[in-house]
């Protein structure tokens, strides 16, 4: 699972990256200083897998990850071409989410593309350019789906409807993803699948700011975000602990991560044991066949039952045995949902 780090060039993306990452790119003061995208995979940090790793006395600890990709800039007339403007959108297409930076704080020697410090117009910027390259993409599904509708077409004129609603929103200035829809339904899964629109996408703003305190408008405060000193976030890359702590320096980015992994609904499992803690993603709502397949895709037809016990239950009984004969320890079905910090054995 992808999340693009995207915004306007010299906001703090790649910066960003850097610190997320601890890999060094390059970040010179310079519009379009990224143009290949640069990956990198980051731990989820879990303080539930360390305590499940102590009282297992485990050799290895594996965690959950996530995947952040720095994509390009993008400029006012990305949509026509202008800049990176198709090279960004093509590489915006391949993520899960959208993690949209965007420069809060003042500093003259930190080139800005529009030559001014306008957070809310520079998410505008942003978001119009994702709205016109969905809108040409959903006049041209509209071409065909009214062309099956009319042909009596099973399916299309629902899902002629459905793309309706989402086009309103889109010419209204909305992203798609505020369209009010029954993704339970087929043919709104069809609908949604075959577009694959930038701004259907779940969005996450993280706000480039001088200090974590500093008030945001309403406008800005109404979004679903993050607030980041990205410039000291790099910082503290280069301190001990110790040092951080004596400057009284502390960082926001364990923060960003997990409200990123949350973004994608994802949850997490784990299995723990002498030889592996370990955290396990999957989809919320999954059931535990399905959840077995991050283990091992033979787990879901292979599948008789499971023994659970939430993390919090297992620590207080001390250890799996111990659950069992406290009865804290429970055997699931087939139906079983998973929730978030269940600690799992597959009988298979």
């Amino acid at each position: 699972m992808k999340i693009g780090i995207v915004g306007l060039p010299n906001v703090g993306k790649s910066t960003l990256f850097k610190a997320l990452t601890r890999t060094q790119v390059d970040i010179n003061n310079y519009p379009f200083c990224t143009i290949e995208p640069n990956i990198g995979i980051v731990k989820v940090p879990d303080e539930r897998l360390d305590k499940l790793s102590a009282m297992s006395q485990t050799k290895r600890i594996i965690p959950a990850i996530v995947e952040f990709v720095d994509i390009a800039g993008i400029v006012k007339g990305a949509s026509e071409g202008e800049g990176l403007g198709n090279k960004f959108l093509a590489n915006i297409r391949e993520v899960d989410a959208i993690a949209q930076v965007v420069r809060v704080f003042d500093n003259s020697q930190i080139i800005h593309v529009n030559n001014k410090i306008d957070p809310e117009g520079d998410m505008e910027v942003i978001n119009t350019e994702l709205i016109l390259a969905d809108l040409e993409t959903v006049q041209k599904v509209k071409v065909r789906l009214e062309k099956d509708a009319r042909g009596n077409k099973k399916g299309a004129a629902e899902q002629l409807e459905i793309l309706n609603k989402i086009n309103t929103n889109l010419e209204a200035g909305k992203l798609a993803n505020e369209t009010v829809l029954d993704l339970e339904e087929d043919n709104t899964r069809i609908v949604v699948r075959e577009l694959s629109l930038l701004t259907m996408k779940p969005f996450l703003y993280i706000y480039n700011v001088a200090d974590v305190n500093q008030e945001l408008s309403p406008e800005l405060e109404s979004k679903k975000h993050v607030k980041l000193d990205i410039k000291i976030e790099e910082e503290l890359i280069e301190m001990t602990k110790e040092e951080a702590q004596e400057m009284d320096i502390h960082s926001n980015i364990d923060e960003l991560i997990v409200r990123a992994y949350e973004l994608l609904g994802l949850i997490t499992y784990f299995t723990t044991g002498v030889e592996e803690t370990r955290a396990w993603t999957i989809q919320k709502g999954w059931t535990a066949p399905l959840a077995g397949t991050a283990i091992h895709n033979d787990f879901k037809d292979k599948f008789i039952r499971a023994e659970i016990i939430h993390w919090d239950k297992l620590l207080e009984a001390g250890s799996w045995s111990k659950a069992r004969e406290l009865g804290t320890l429970r055997t699931e079905g087939k139906d079983y949902v998973m929730q978030d910090g269940d600690v799992v054995e597959f009988k298979i």
